[in-house]
């Protein structure tokens, strides 16, 4: 079988996020890049599928030229291919995204598509849907579990007090969420060996027309400065937390 999985350059979690003046773009002089936990998983997936089933693996990305590290570690992790989607950087919209990645894969022959649930810098739940929608092939959203038998595969997620279950043919989308798999690391000799690999380069075309949005500017998230209140330690502290929450439930 032959299966994508579409991963997204964002900045790693944790880093201090600082705006260009403008408000227009996040400063990236300073910043380390890496992929979603979740698309993380995607590749694993991807990666474990074809080898139990044969056949070969792609990962997408649409970004800068330096996302290119970002299809490398995939490869890296055992993907076969990689292709980037080159823009010069901008953030594309979900309707963008989805229309370039529907694209690029229409006619291409992949039985199965597979998106993290959603981005960790983003977070928009829409590109893996979108992408479904364009393509007019079944989708399930937010899986944790995922099983292929044939040309019928069987997807399971999560939800309050067990679980929903469903059935699909292939060719079919779903999105993965972290913990449907404990992605690999990649070995020293496989990031070498992803440094030397060629990474198709495609231009796509970005979609615009009525619904498109237009983004007025960028706000960081405030900062907080507040200082942590030691209230002692061990068993002994356990009053003056109890105290604590006491006065915390008075003031809601």
């Amino acid at each position: 079988m032959n299966v994508l999985a579409c991963i997204k350059r964002v900045p790693e979690t944790g880093s201090k996020i600082v705006l260009t003046e403008d408000n227009q773009r996040i400063d990236a002089g300073n910043l380390g890049f890496t992929m979603s936990p979740h698309e993380e998983c995607a590749i694993e997936e991807a990666v474990g599928l074809v080898e139990d089933h044969g056949g070969s693996s792609t990962v997408l990305t649409l970004g800068p030229e330096e996302a290119t590290e970002q299809l490398r570690t995939g490869l890296a992790m055992g993907i076969d291919e990689g292709v980037l989607l080159e823009t010069d950087g901008s953030e594309w919209s979900p309707r963008e995204t989805a229309s370039a990645i529907a694209d690029a894969v229409d006619g291409e022959g992949f039985d199965l598509l597979i998106f993290g649930n959603e981005s960790s810098d983003m977070a928009n739940y829409q590109v893996g849907v979108r992408v479904a929608r364009t393509l007019d092939r079944p989708c399930v959203a937010g899986v944790k579990s995922l099983e292929i038998d044939g040309d019928r595969a069987t997807a399971k997620r999560e939800v309050p007090g067990g679980e929903e279950v469903y059935e699909l043919d292939l060719p079919a989308v779903i999105t993965v969420k972290e913990g449907i798999n404990e992605p690999r690391y990649a070995s020293m000799r496989a990031k070498m060996q992803a440094r030397r690999q060629e990474v198709e380069t495609v231009e796509p075309e970005r979609a615009g027309g009525a619904g498109s949005f237009e983004k007025i500017e960028l706000e960081a998230p405030e900062e907080d400065d507040s200082v942590a209140e030691i209230l002692g330690e061990g068993p002994e502290a356990a009053d003056a937390v109890v105290e604590m929450l006491r006065e915390d439930v008075e003031v809601l």
